[in-house]
């Protein structure tokens, strides 16, 4: 089987096989991978993977309308939890993201009908023969930033965007040799 050239290890080919560039609409796991990839910021992703099943259990299953009630003692609690990442703007993030984004699900009917929208809800396969091609943001990415920030969002750079619209599949990045293409 071909596969884009990062995908290396057993958690990245999981990632690629499973998660990666296939379209999302599911409240939760828009919300997860959100979280996910604003970790990310600065780290590598196959540590986020390994940290995923961390967060799960730490963080309610991403259920994100646990998360927007977290008190200052909760974030406490999460600060202390081993495997989770220590920093404090990013912990914080967890729980105002979860709150930003049920006032777009209050605005919008749903988090997966806000974003999708800006494609008319329709996937963008990109054609790049190598990951390297592929740019760490665009206009749209862009776009979606400046509108999340002016939402209360937090982590959510126009690189972080991009990654994310991969993530969830409104951008089919693979490489047009990988099988999943």
């Amino acid at each position: 089987m071909e596969r884009c050239k990062w995908a290396y290890s057993d958690e990245l080919r999981e990632y690629h096989d499973h998660v990666w560039g296939i379209p999302q609409h599911d409240e939760v796991q828009l919300y997860k991978m959100l979280i996910l990839e604003g970790l990310q910021a600065g780290l590598s992703w196959e540590i986020i993977l390994k940290k995923e099943k961390a967060y799960e259990q730490a963080i309610d299953g991403f259920d994100y309308l646990k998360i927007a009630q977290y008190d200052e003692t909760k974030y406490e609690e999460l600060m202390q939890t081993p495997l989770l990442i220590k920093n404090k703007l990013k912990m914080r993030a967890i729980i105002s993201n979860a709150q930003a984004f049920v006032k777009v699900q209050e605005e919008f009917g749903s988090f997966d009908q806000y974003i999708w929208s800006y494609v008319d809800f329709q996937p963008i396969k990109h054609h790049y023969a190598s990951s390297k091609d592929v740019p760490s943001y665009d206009a749209l990415s862009q776009k979606i930033s400046q509108d999340l920030k002016k939402r209360g969002f937090k982590f959510v750079g126009p690189t972080i965007i991009y990654s994310y619209l991969q993530a969830i599949g409104i951008y089919n990045d693979h490489e047009i040799n990988c099988d999943f293409y």
